[in-house]
C-alpha cells in the first residue's frame, strides 16, 4: 500500500444523505421504542419532533461551519484551528465515539438475530458472528467507494420502506393515538440524552469531506434533510408502537419492534420487522465503517497518529489500514460493550464535537467573507444546547470520557514527528 496519496471526490449529494441518514438512524428506533413508552406513555411520540427542532438548532450552524472546510478527517480538521493537540483530542473523541457506537449497535444486531439463531444471545457463537460481521464490512469497504456506496444504498431501502409500511398500517388498525401529558420536567431532561441519540450520527457525511464533490453545497443539504427525515420517521413509528402498547412492554423490551410487527400483521409483521431491524443495523454499521476510519487516515497524514494508518490501498485507492484497525478496535468494544451505557458516552463525545466545530467557523479556511448576526445567535443557541444536552449526563459518563481522551494523548505523544530540520 502507498503512504501520502489523496483519495478521490466520489461522493455526491446521494451519497452524502445515504451517509448521513444511516449514521442516524441505526439501533435507536429498533431499541428505544419500549422504553420510552414505559416512560413517557403516549406522549414519547412528541420528544422525537421536540428533540429534531433542537438537533437542526445544532446543524444549521455545524453544516455552515463543515462546508469551509473542504478536507477529510471531520473534527480531526476542525479542531486544529484552535491547535494542532485540539485538533487531535477532538478527532480522537470523535472517533472513539463513532467506535462506541459501532459497538453498541452490534451488540443490538447480533440481539435480533438470536431471535432466530439459537446460541447466538450469548458465548462462542456471539463473539464468532460479531466478528463477521466486522470482517465483511472491513472487506467491501476496502474493495472500493463505489461498491460501498451501492450497498448502503439497498440497506437504506430495506430498512425504510417495511417501517414505514408497518407504521402506517398500524396507524390504521388502531388509530392514531391522543398525546398524553409530559412528565415532569425533570423526567423530561433525564430522558433527553438518550433520545438524543436517535438523532446524533448525522455528522457522518462530513468525515468524507475530502472524497465529496462540491462539500460546501453538498454537505449542508445531507446534514439537514437527514435531520428533518430521521425526526418525521421516528415520531411516526413511535406514534404507531404507542397506538399498541401506550405503557410500553412487559417483556422483549430488547427488541420492541419484533412485538410491534407480531402486534399488527402477525408472524409475518415478525419476520419483516426482524428483518428491517438486521437492514437497518448493518446500514448504520457499514456507514459507520465507510466514514470513520477516514479520521485515523487523516490524522496520519498530519503527522498525528502513526504513518502507516494513513497508507491507501493502490489498487482499490482506499485507507485499508485505517479500515482494518478500526475493525479491530470495534471487534474488542463489541465483545464487551454495553448498549445504553456506550450510547450515552457516545452522546456526550458528539455534543462536545458539535460545540467545538460550531464555535471553529471563524477561523475556517474558506469561511464566509463577513459572518452576519443571525450566524452568531445560531451559533450561540446551537451550543447552549449541546452544553445543556452534555449537563444530563453523570459522573460515570464524563469520567469515561475523560479516560478515553487519556489514552488518545498517550497514543499522541508517543507518535514520532519528524524534526524542524527533516
Amino acid at each position: 500500500m502507498t503512504e501520502h496519496q489523496s483519495l478521490p471526490r466520489r461522493i455526491g449529494v446521494g451519497g452524502a444523505l445515504m451517509l448521513a441518514f444511516n449514521g442516524a438512524i441505526g439501533a435507536s428506533i429498533f431499541a428505544l421504542p419500549a422504553t420510552l413508552a414505559a416512560d413517557f406513555g403516549t406522549a414519547a411520540p412528541w420528544l422525537f419532533p421536540l428533540v429534531g427542532i433542537a438537533s437542526l438548532m445544532i446543524a444549521i450552524p455545524f453544516s455552515r461551519s463543515v462546508a469551509a472546510f473542504p478536507e477529510s478527517g471531520g473534527p480531526a480538521t476542525y479542531g486544529r484551528v484552535f491547535g494542532t493537540f485540539a485538533g487531535f483530542e477532538l478527532g480522537w473523541i470523535y472517533y472513539v465515539a463513532r467506535a462506541t457506537a459501532f459497538a453498541a449497535n452490534l451488540n443490538v444486531l447480533i440481539s435480533y438475530l438470536s431471535r432466530w439463531w439459537t446460541g447466538a444471545e450469548d458465548g462462542a457463537l456471539r463473539i464468532a458472528l460479531m466478528l463477521a460481521v466486522v470482517a465483511v464490512f472491513a472487506f467491501i469497504n476496502i474493495r472500493g467507494l463505489k461498491p460501498a456506496m451501492r450497498l448502503l444504498g439497498g440497506l437504506t431501502l430495506l430498512k425504510t420502506l417495511p417501517l414505514i409500511a408497518a407504521a402506517v398500517a398500524a396507524l390504521i388498525i388502531a388509530g392514531v393515538p391522543a398525546p398524553g401529558p409530559l412528565p415532569p420536567i425533570s423526567e423530561v431532561e433525564a430522558g433527553v440524552l438518550i433520545v438524543f441519540y436517535a438523532f446524533v450520527g448525522f455528522e457522518n457525511a462530513v468525515v468524507t469531506a475530502g472524497e465529496t464533490r462540491n462539500p460546501e453545497r453538498t454537505l449542508p443539504r445531507a446534514l439537514l434533510g437527514t435531520i428533518g427525515s430521521v425526526a418525521l420517521l421516528y415520531f411516526v413509528v413511535q406514534l404507531a408502537f404507542v397506538a399498541f402498547f401506550p405503557n410500553g412492554l412487559e417483556s422483549g423490551a430488547e427488541t420492541p419492534l419484533l412485538a410491534f410487527g407480531e402486534a399488527v400483521m402477525g408472524p409475518a409483521g415478525l419476520i419483516i420487522l426482524g428483518l428491517a431491524a438486521i437492514f437497518s443495523l448493518a446500514g448504520n454499521l457499514h456507514a459507520n465503517i465507510a466514514a470513520t476510519p477516514r479520521l485515523t487516515f487523516a490524522m496520519a497524514e498530519r503527522g498525528e497518529l502513526p504513518s502507516w494508518l494513513g497508507r491507501v490501498h493502490p489498487g482499490f485507492a482506499t485507507p485499508a489500514s485505517s479500515i482494518l484497525f478500526f475493525a479491530a478496535l470495534v471487534a474488542v468494544l463489541a465483545v464487551s460493550g454495553s448498549f445504553v451505557w456506550l450510547a450515552v458516552v457516545s452522546t456526550l463525545a458528539r455534543m462536545i464535537v458539535y460545540a467545538v466545530t460550531i464555535l471553529a467557523l471563524p477561523r475556517a479556511p474558506e469561511r464566509p467573507a463577513r459572518l452576519t448576526a443571525s450566524h452568531w445567535i445560531l451559533s450561540a443557541v446551537g451550543v447552549l444546547i449541546c452544553i445543556l444536552v452534555a449537563a444530563q449526563a453523570d459522573r460515570t459518563a464524563w469520567l469515561t470520557l475523560g479516560g478515553l481522551s487519556a489514552v488518545g494523548l498517550l497514543l499522541y505523544l508517543l507518535t514520532p514527528r519528524p524534526s524542524a530540520l527533516d
